[in-house]
């Protein structure tokens, strides 16, 4: 969703990076340790030189990865506006419009990863879980600094991630940013009557 400032990759970036465009399009079983080796165009022993636990430390990187840039990009919207309703649908319309360029949601979606493997990966689980709390953790903070009751801003928090979580799952499935847009627009009436 977010780019970094742009340098010149490492062979470890590389190969994180192609591995985490997979798994979000693929998920964590569908893409195999050969595929990511083929596709980064890293020679295979540098893989295992960086990730000597295979897949599931690459995994575990990829999610962390993720985690950060949406925090960096959802703590740069949200102080960008005065209230709640505009940082959020500021925030929502970015993810939105990122989307509209790509037609994919590279970068922000670890919920593929997270839905195929709580039930068989303790720590995979508990990775996307931390990840899901630290995103939480930002909106409710922010909400807070708006104004909201602590305990109604953690509500509202969960509220608008799963809010988000969904439209971004129906826009890769749609190949469209609308349902993100929907939900956007919906916002008013869940903060104002909350606030």
């Amino acid at each position: 969703m977010y780019e970094a400032v742009k340098k010149k990759e490492t062979t470890k970036e590389i190969i994180l990076r192609t591995a985490s465009e997979l798994f979000q399009r693929q998920g964590f079983h569908g893409t195999g340790l050969n595929q990511i080796i083929e596709e980064s165009g890293a020679p295979k022993g540098s893989l295992y030189y960086h990730f000597p636990n295979g897949k599931e430390e690459i995994a575990l990187e990829a999610i962390k990865l993720m985690k950060t840039l949406v925090l960096e990009g959802a703590a740069k919207d949200l102080a960008a506006k005065d209230t709640a309703v505009e940082a959020f649908q500021y925030h929502i319309h970015n993810i939105a419009a990122d989307f509209e360029k790509k037609q994919q949601m590279e970068g922000v979606q670890i919920g593929l990863i997270a839905s195929e493997t709580a039930a068989t990966n303790e720590v995979l689980r508990n990775s996307c879980q931390h990840a899901y709390a630290d995103w939480q953790a930002l909106y409710t903070d922010h909400l807070i600094a708006f104004g909201y009751e602590k305990e109604m801003a953690k509500d509202l928090a969960v509220t608008i991630n799963a809010l988000i979580e969904g439209a971004v799952i129906l826009a890769v499935t749609n190949a469209s940013g609308n349902p993100l847009y929907s939900v956007a627009k919906q916002l008013p009436s869940l903060l104002n009557q909350n606030s």
